[in-house]
Order: structure tokens, then sequence, then C-alpha cells
């Protein structure tokens, strides 16, 4: 987990191939259903366009869906989820149903500033929606607002791990291969 920008999908298809595990990225599950017009993506796209979050009861089917697949049955990478506390506890409540639970939670830190940089030139690199600077600025708030409270929460329960995201994106995997095999 992470703001917005600090590289939490490039670090998790980067770490799903290191541990040989699916990444089950809710951002990139979203886009593909908006670019197939599903009707997921249909609605998805209403809120993504706008920088708020799908709703919770949307990303849940999704998420249990794939924690089904039997290729998730070793393990797998969340990467976009959960974002907030309602999320923390559909996701537990899955997890107890499927008899999975979580090993660690990664929580990437960087400086706004930087983060902002960073998203201003992915825009001009993929054209993404919701890398405009209106948007950016918006996603900043939703994420410290609504997701912020997760950390603590993980840190209570003792799977908490951060990790400092600025740097190269060698040096951003080489510390969170660190703390997962302490």
């Amino acid at each position: 987990m992470g703001p917005p920008g600090v590289g939490k999908g490039t670090q998790a298809s980067i770490l799903k191939d290191y541990f040989n595990l699916p990444h089950l990225s809710t951002g990139e599950i979203l886009r593909k259903e908006i670019a197939l017009n599903t009707s997921i993506g249909k609605t998805s796209k209403k809120y993504i366009d706008k920088g708020l979050f799908v709703p919770d009861e949307i990303l849940i089917e999704i998420i249990e869906e794939h924690l089904k697949d039997p290729n998730a049955q070793q393990g797998y990478i969340l990467d976009g989820y959960p974002r907030n506390l309602q999320q923390v506890d559909d996701l537990d409540n899955l997890l107890k149903k499927l008899n999975q639970n979580i090993n660690v939670a990664i929580s990437i830190t960087a400086d706004k500033e930087e983060l902002i940089s960073r998203l201003i030139k992915r825009k001009k690199e993929t054209g993404r929606s919701d890398d405009d600077s209106k948007i950016i600025s918006k996603r900043q708030d939703v994420y410290w607002n609504q997701t912020a409270p997760i950390i603590d929460h993980y840190k209570k329960v003792n799977l908490l791990k951060e990790i400092n995201g600025l740097g190269s994106i060698e040096e951003v995997t080489q510390r969170i291969i660190k703390v997962i095999n302490l």
C-alpha cells in the first residue's frame, strides 16, 4: 500500500516474478473491465474519472473471484486493496471464509511532491485519465483520509513493514525483498 504514484504497481509486478506469485491489482483489473466496456467497467470509470475509489462491494466481489483461483492458492500479492478500514474488515472476513491469511502488509512511502511529479510524468507516458493534476491532488487527499488509517491497523496487528519508496526501482525492490525474507 501507499499513496498514488509511490510505485505499488511497479513493485508488485516485479515481486510477482521474484516470488512466482499472482499479482492481483485492483487498478489493473478495473482498467481491463473499463477497456472491455463491461458493466463493472462502466460503473468504475465514473468513480475513477472523478478521482474517487470504486465502491467496496464491487471490489470485494472482484477480490473474492481472484482469491478463489487455483493459481492463488499458494499465495498472491494484493495491490491497491484494501484502501480503507471497511475493506480491511471485508478482506478479513473473506480470508476467514477462504481459510487464508495475510503474511505481511507493505507500506511504501515517499514525499508528496515527488509523487505528484511521478504521476504527471506517468500521464505523459501512458495517458491514464486519473493522472490529471486536479485528480492527482484529490487522489492524494482521499488516500490520506481513507487509506492511511489502515497503516495503523496493520501496525497494531504486527503485519506492517514500512519501506522508503525513494530511490531507483531496484533499490526499493531490494528493500521490500529484505523485509519479506526476514
